[in-house]
């Protein structure tokens, strides 16, 4: 019960915030992936909360809700941290919370060139029970969410998660590729994964006045993603990997929705997975904050 009542203020607060906030000025269109990463950055001094969903099916057990709140601050130009917190609801089982995250990540080359590196570092204080499925990694395979939570949550795992981001925009089309190494910092070998994305904005040309349903305002594309083995065992053997539409909705008003319905390629991958969230950018939120505590703007 105590958990539920954690969701309901965080959430609350979370709205509160959001609406007490102003849009930003000039929008920018959001990348409409759930999995994979492009070479954007959060714009430095701005502050973007995220809520995002998952709702899983489940052979041989009982269907998921998993959700999670971001925290995506641009600290410099070239240098974006963000924080997490993760739930899930496994139903006819309990409501749990299942951990947080710090992920941080860099950008070398501030120029736009043909391919843009980034690097990615995220370290995962969680438990079992997370089931947010943010990325394949590894053997995991969907028999692993089995478990019930009161057994699954017994499990405490601290991770240390690293990626190399490779994105490219060419004529409005994004591509990126996403190479994953994660590593249980007790005695478990590293294991790997990937992400592959598309997407573009239905219409490149933005219209001289601003609109709800205008072309440009949605972005769409596809991902891919799954784990690739451990360091004992690398390969495709056992692992679990997914395919999915992904559309994502700029409204003038600052907010940004998204979804995106996924289907398990072979039989070790859950069959569905629905996933849709919603995030709103407060532009200058650092400024905002060093003014609170009488610093400079």
């Amino acid at each position: 019960m105590l958990t539920v009542y954690r969701r309901i203020l965080l959430g609350t607060f979370c709205l509160l915030l959001l609406w007490a906030c102003p849009p930003p000025p000039a929008l920018a269109q959001e990348s409409p992936y759930f999995v994979a990463y492009d070479h954007y950055l959060e714009e430095p001094g701005n502050l973007e909360i995220e809520y995002f969903s998952t709702f899983g099916t489940q052979r041989g057990g009982n269907d998921f809700h998993a959700f999670w709140a971001e925290f995506e601050y641009g600290a410099t130009a070239w240098w974006t941290t963000e924080f997490y917190l993760d739930g899930q609801t496994t139903f006819q089982d309990s409501t749990v919370f299942t951990g947080f995250r710090w992920e941080n990540r860099f950008r070398p080359l501030q120029r736009e060139h043909f391919i843009n590196p980034v690097f990615y570092v995220e370290y995962e204080n969680k438990n079992g029970a997370d089931k947010i499925l943010k990325e394949g990694e590894g053997h995991d395979v969907e028999s692993d969410f089995l478990v019930s939570n009161a057994e699954a949550r017994k499990e405490h795992i601290h991770e240390i998660e690293l990626k190399l981001i490779l994105s490219s925009t060419f004529k409005g089309w994004n591509f990126t590729e996403n190479t994953l190494a994660a590593k249980n910092l007790s005695n478990s070998p590293w294991e790997f994964g990937y992400a592959l994305g598309a997407s573009r904005p239905l219409a490149l040309k933005a219209s001289p006045k601003p609109c709800t349903l205008c072309a440009q305002n949605f972005v769409a594309g596809a991902e891919m993603y799954g784990g690739l083995g451990d360091r004992h065992s690398f390969g495709l053997h056992d692992t679990s990997h997914y395919l999915a539409p992904v559309l994502a909705w700029n409204l003038p008003s600052g907010w940004v929705l998204r979804i995106s319905p996924g289907f398990g390629l072979n039989d070790n991958s859950h069959r569905f997975l629905m996933r849709w969230g919603v995030s709103r950018e407060i532009s200058g939120f650092g400024s905002m904050v060093s003014r609170l505590f009488g610093g400079r703007r």
